[in-house]
């Protein structure tokens, strides 16, 4: 006879919207919140023109209506998300020492906070959410040009 599966015994953790960035780096311990403050910074000095919001209940960074970059604060690590497979291809070398899975990179808290790689990894972002450049359409007088060519 087959054993019926077990639910976990886990608690789902409560949802808390936090009203800004401030509001859910103050939310962390005082270890936390120094390196958090520092993956901020390299992301506004990265890309000063991002907008800075809370989404999915998270720092997130945004382009105009696409996200840019999220970070957040675990008990033993933080994360940056919004490691696209491009990013992981440029960035190959310099993540290796990191733990990389999912759009996921985490970075251990018994480590210097890699502020050079952050505004790297979100000036590389920046550049991936551009609009492709479009191609200009001929000027009207090369128009006239071409027909009086022709």
């Amino acid at each position: 006879m087959p054993m019926p599966k077990r639910r976990s015994a886990a608690i789902p953790m409560p949802k808390i919207d936090y009203e800004s960035v401030d509001a859910y780096i103050a939310s962390r311990s005082e270890p936390m919140r120094h390196v958090l403050k520092q993956v901020r910074s390299a992301i506004r000095k990265a890309v000063p023109e991002a907008e800075e919001v809370i989404s999915y209940g998270m720092p997130t960074y945004k382009l105009g209506r696409r996200s840019l970059l999220f970070f957040a604060g675990w008990k033993q690590h933080y994360s940056l998300y919004a490691a696209t497979e491009r990013v992981i291809a440029a960035f190959q070398r310099e993540l290796a020492p990191y733990k990389v899975d999912k759009g996921t990179i985490r970075f251990p808290l018994t480590e210097p906070v890699p502020i050079t790689l952050i505004e790297r990894i979100a000036s590389f972002r920046a550049k991936e959410l551009a609009p492709p450049d479009k191609p200009r359409a001929p000027s009207t007088q090369s128009r006239k040009i071409r027909l009086a060519e022709n």
